[in-house]
């Protein structure tokens, strides 16, 4: 991502579906929709119809991650007698309003996959508008793990930020930030007003007043204290692991998991080559490799070939698990925690140890 980083870059506009519309010329639109039960998901705009923006006022059960990091896909097919690398087909797509949150996580999974053809096939094609949080969302806590509230810097081609909005709630001056030469590029033809000092003034209050409405979760930042202390007691990390059901639902609503496995799919054929006699035959076995998402939470996640798994107890996969979330070990390679405060574990995890639950346990076990 090519920063870009001046006021010569920063704009202002009332009408966002007007950037939309002038974007959607480039790029397939994606963002945050309802679907018929009225659950939020980010889904594919189709048609010329694009809805309205939707989702910054709170933070969607999914993340855009999929988009990125494809949930099943076909690396390599077979056709019995060479190998073919099968990379995605995949058009331009803006992830039009990702939450400071989403993006970091983004950013995160940059350097995981960065020598990934597949994720980098689908990420250059990707145009990130990320949005400024107006209000701390249930159970997040972006600001204790430097996510949020506002959009990070270098993490997003597009920033929106809305600095005002009248008493109809039908009128909004929104800051628009160019801060790549990709997002610079998605706006040019636009008349915009140009911004200045005064808006970014604005942008930096508003930031000041969300972070000063965020619930004192200091029981998280002590708990990581303890953990990278290697504090916590063997016994707890058994007590929490009887909770877990195994149900992989933290991590694949995790913006930064990545964990995966491949499989292969085999059929065998039988055919009658063009060169030999009719009476012929011969059988060809043809393959594909899939790639699809797994979870280090799974017992045989981490069987090896002898038999032998360094992670056979629930205990261990569960300790392993918020290790890779919260220690320091990864700052050097990452630049940030494996955690960037969603919140999303504690909302879906069926045995009550998300993020709030298990963290706070540690703070009340290793401060007592």
């Amino acid at each position: 991502m090519t920063e870009v980083n001046n006021m010569a870059n920063k704009f202002l506009i009332n009408d966002l579906d007007v950037l939309k519309h002038h974007i959607a010329k480039f790029y397939s639109v994606v963002q945050i929709q309802k679907d018929v039960n009225g659950q939020e998901l980010w889904t594919e705009q189709l048609g010329d119809k694009l809805d309205p923006l939707f989702g910054h006022n709170h933070l969607p059960l999914t993340s855009p991650k999929g988009f990125l990091f494809a949930e099943k896909e076909v690396l390599y097919k077979f056709d019995g007698e060479t190998f073919e690398t099968i990379l995605p087909r995949v058009h331009p797509k803006v992830l039009f309003g990702v939450q400071a949150c989403d993006l970091s996580a983004i950013a995160y999974q940059d350097k995981f996959f960065e020598h990934d053809p597949y994720y980098q096939k689908r990420r250059e094609h990707i145009l990130l508008v990320g949005i400024d949080c107006e209000s701390p969302c249930a159970n997040g806590f972006c600001v204790q793990v430097d996510a949020g509230p506002h959009v990070k810097d270098n993490t997003a081609d597009l920033v929106l930020s809305r600095l005002s909005v009248d008493e109809t709630n039908e009128f909004s001056e929104w800051l628009v930030i160019a801060q790549t030469e990709k997002g610079i590029n998605s706006i040019k033809g636009m008349m915009l007003d140009k911004a200045d000092n005064k808006h970014l003034k604005r942008r930096r209050e508003l930031f000041e007043k969300v972070r000063s409405e965020f619930v004192d979760y200091s029981y998280i930042s002590n708990a990581i204290e303890y953990l990278n202390d290697n504090s916590v007691p063997a016994q707890l990390w058994e007590e929490l692991s009887v909770r877990c059901m195994g149900c992989s639902g933290c991590t694949n609503l995790c913006p930064t998991c990545s964990c995966y496995s491949t499989y292969e799919v085999v059929e065998k054929k039988t055919v009658t080559p063009a060169s030999i006699s009719n009476e012929v035959k011969l059988e060809v076995t043809h393959s594909e490799t899939i790639r699809c998402w797994d979870s280090c939470l799974f017992e045989g996640f981490q069987k090896e070939a002898s038999g032998h798994n360094p992670s056979q107890k629930a205990a261990q996969r569960v300790e392993r698990f918020w290790f890779h979330k919260f220690s320091d070990e990864y700052l050097p390679e990452f630049q940030r925690y494996g955690c960037v405060g969603c919140g999303r574990c504690e909302q879906t995890c069926p045995g009550s140890i998300g993020v709030h639950s298990v963290m706070k346990r540690i703070d009340q076990q290793c401060c007592n």
